[in-house]
This record gives structure tokens, sequence and C-alpha cells, in this order.
């Protein structure tokens, strides 16, 4: 309980959720809680309940400070083991830059070694003054590691709030779009003329990003914002630590501006680039709960999604679509890789029952940009037979007169009411900035597995 008649939990807690219950401790009485925003990056999401009886007598929570190591800690939740509520205690054992499960992202995080189970999720962590320090969120199980759970920070928590404050919704954590790897080598550095022992390297940029426009390939990242960045790629923190250099953009709001500092051909340069949330090619979670979908002739079209692969697991999805949803960006704002999901067999699909998992490269030679652009180009065919490309050479034709007439029939003889998600009922908009023309594979430019969370080369 935050105040305001709000309420803070996990976003994994009610994710595809259609209805959230709560309850207090002590109490056997269920209030509904309506989800008024949901952060997938930093995984929390901000409730309200609106009922007076459900805060009659409730005290908020105090959010304290960031903790400092060996602090102590207690957790408290319902995880396994019973029904009733549960408290553990330990101590902060490290503070980093951390990876969230949850959003496939990159924040400040605080490890301690007091027990966090499956239903601790949400639940508040305390300091020895009852303030909380943060939420309880994740933990890290292996067979070479013992008590090591994560608590997401109160400068995050206030972070989530304060941007749903700003914009009455959450907009999400910024990305600078570049991949940096670390200048510890000294004849790295004296090939990239950097005169001293300073800065991160720009390996890549990603085209939907805003540093596109102002960074390079080979440019050296020596300040964000006035602070220094170590050759580690790490910047101070606190009084005698040191932390990732991620943490100060993580620090940002969307459509905030940051002043860089640069290295290039020798040459000392200030640049201005606007940060804004990334651009996933294939994206971790499902805008709204429903993924969007297109039925035409019994052939099923879906964009890939993490959802999806781990619905079909990998073996299913195929090793070379796999690596483009791993490893290839996205070129514009709005790129979506569109697979053939399944086929619905009926006589005018014959032959191609079989095929599912393939992604669609173009319809009647036009190379397609998301789920959107294909179902306006299918619905726009006006040709004798409709082509469509897909991956590894296979093609499918359909005479498009005899296709439309069977398309209601397949429908009806499957159960489904509509040939196509409620999202792609609007007319279709070719945006301005994504009108470039795409005369190539999506992924086509995929970044090597080496790349991807490695130690020496890291997305900020």
């Amino acid at each position: 309980m935050i105040g305001d008649g709000k309420l803070l939990t996990n976003a994994h807690c009610v994710e595809y959720g259609t209805q959230v219950k709560v309850k207090r401790r002590g109490d056997d009485t269920k209030f509904v809680a309506k989800v008024l925003a949901r952060g997938v990056e930093c995984d929390i999401a901000l409730l309200s309940v609106e009922s007076e009886e459900f805060w009659r007598g409730a005290e908020p929570l105090r959010l304290g400070r960031l903790p400092c190591l060996q602090d102590s800690v207690t957790v408290v939740g319902y995880p396994l083991g019973g029904d009733t509520i549960s408290v553990t205690k330990g101590v902060v054992s490290r503070i980093e830059v951390t990876s969230y499960a949850h959003g496939a992202s990159d924040l400040l995080g605080i490890q301690i070694d007091a027990a966090i189970n499956p239903g601790n999720s949400g639940g508040p962590a305390f300091n020895d003054q009852g303030e909380c320090i943060g939420v309880a969120f994740q933990v890290f199980r292996s067979d070479d590691a013992e008590n090591i759970g994560y608590v997401i920070p109160t400068t995050v928590v206030s972070h989530f709030l304060d941007d749903y404050e700003r914009n009455g919704r959450y907009t999400g954590f910024p990305s600078l779009g570049v991949l940096l790897q670390k200048l510890e080598n000294p004849a790295l550095r004296a090939c990239l003329k950097v005169p001293s022992n300073e800065g991160v390297l720009v390996r890549k940029v990603e085209p939907t990003s805003a540093a596109n426009n102002v960074l390079k390939e080979g440019d050296v990242i020596v300040n964000f914002d006035g602070v220094h960045i170590g050759s580690e790629g790490t910047v101070p923190f606190r009084s005698t630590e040191r932390i990732a250099f991620r943490y100060l953009i993580s620090q940002k709001f969307a459509g905030d501006v940051a002043e860089i500092g640069i290295i290039r051909n020798g040459a000392h340069m200030k640049v201005q680039t606007v940060l804004k949330p990334r651009v996933h090619l294939v994206p971790y979670h499902i805008e709204g709960g429903q993924p969007s979908y297109f039925i035409f002739a019994g052939l099923v079209f879906t964009p890939l999604s993490e959802p999806l692969i781990e619905e079909e697991c990998e073996d299913t999805i195929g090793l070379k679509l796999l690596a483009k949803a791993r490893y290839s960006l996205a070129r514009f704002e709005g790129e979506e890789i569109v697979i053939l999901s399944q086929v619905l067999a009926n006589e005018v699909n014959i032959g191609y029952e079989d095929m599912g998992n393939q992604q669609v490269l173009k319809v009647n030679g036009t190379w397609i940009k998301n789920i959107r652009h294909f179902a306006h180009l299918v619905d726009s065919c006006k040709d004798k037979y409709l082509i469509i490309e897909f991956e590894d050479n296979f093609l499918a034709v359909l005479e498009r007169e005899v296709a439309t007439t069977a398309s209601p029939c397949i429908l009806k003889d499957y159960g489904i009411p509509c040939e196509r998600s409620s999202d792609l009922l609007e007319p279709y908009i070719d945006l301005p900035d994504n009108n470039q023309a795409v005369d190539e594979e999506i992924g086509s430019s995929p970044v090597s597995s080496l790349e991807v969370g490695s130690e020496g080369l890291l997305w900020a």
C-alpha cells in the first residue's frame, strides 16, 4: 500500500489477468483492484482499489533510501510452504545493474540473501527502520548458488511512479540504442586515438534510436551528461562505488535529452540525443494481452513474439527464425516478423496443410513491413492470384476470388468468429517515418551472438 488508493505489485503477477482481487492480512473479504499501469521493463504494476472499506485504518508504506551493503533486510510475502504470511530476514549482499528477467532489461537491483520463493513476488522488503526499500521480484536458481534473491529498489519504483504521474500512463525506461565495447586494451585505445584510460567504444547503433543520427560506429563515448565513463564502462556511484554506465540512462525519462561527450578520429566533441524506449523486433510481451492475427483462406498469420516462441517451443520454431528473434534489429519503428502460424485445412489450401511457423517475406512481390501492412496488401490485391513468398524460397499461390469466397466458410467450419484481430479492423496508414524502401528480408542484418549479453559487449 503506497497511499492515495493505490497498491504496488509485480507486473508478472497481473499479466494476462482478466480480474484482479486483493485482500488485507487478517481479513477474508476480497476487493476488486484495477490495473492502472504495468511496467514491463521494471516488472512493476500500479493498482487502485476504490473501496473505502479496504483502506479504512490502513497506513501506507514509507519508501526508504537505497540501502548499503550488509544492511539488514526483511522480506514479507506469501511464498510456497503455507497459506499465511511469511517473513524472512537477511542482509544486502550486492547493489548493481541487474538483468530483469520479466522485461529482458537491465536496471538497478538489490541482491539479498534472505529467502525469496514463488509467492514472494510483489511483496515489500523493509529495513530496520520499517521503511520499504523495494519490491521482491525474482531469484537466481542454480546448483552452484544459494540464497540469491533480488529486490527492485525504491529508485526504480520512484521512476515508475514519476513516469505515470508525468504522462498519465507508463511510457517505459529509455535506451541510448548503442552496442558498447570496453576499452581496457591499451593498443585498442591507441588505435582509436584515445589519450587516456577512459571511454567505451560504439560498435553498433540501432536504426530505430535517435542516437543513430549523431553517433557512428567507431565513436568513443567518454562522458554522459558530464559524468566521466571509465574504460570498463562504469561510472562513479555514491561515495566509493562504481556502477555500469547504463545506470545513468535508466535515470532518465522517455523524451529527455542527453549530452554525450565523444572522441571521433581523435577529436573531442559533444553531441545531444533524445532518449526513448528501445524498439524490439520481436516483443517480449504483447500489448493488451491479445495477439494480432489475420486469417485468409485458412492460412493463419501472426507476428512473431517471445510468448509465441515460448508456447511453440524452440524446436518447432526452427533455428533460423529463432536466431532472428534473438539477434536481429528492427530497422524502423513498427517493423515485425510475420509468420504463417498454421493452416486450417480446406480444399482451397490443399498442399499447404502441413506448413507452420514459416516467415512471410513478400506478397505479390512487395516486401512486407508488419502484420498490418501484410493484411493491407492482401485486402487491396486485385490480381487473379495472390502470391505469398516465404523464407527458404517456399511459395504459396491462391486464386484470389476463390480464396476470398472460401474464407467465411472455413471460419465457420472451425468455429472462429472473426478473420482478424480487432487491431487490424482499422484502415491501414503507412507512416512517413516507415515509408522507406523495404527491399530486403526482415532481420537480414543480425548481430552476432557474441554481441548479446557477453562480458565485453553490452547494449545501453
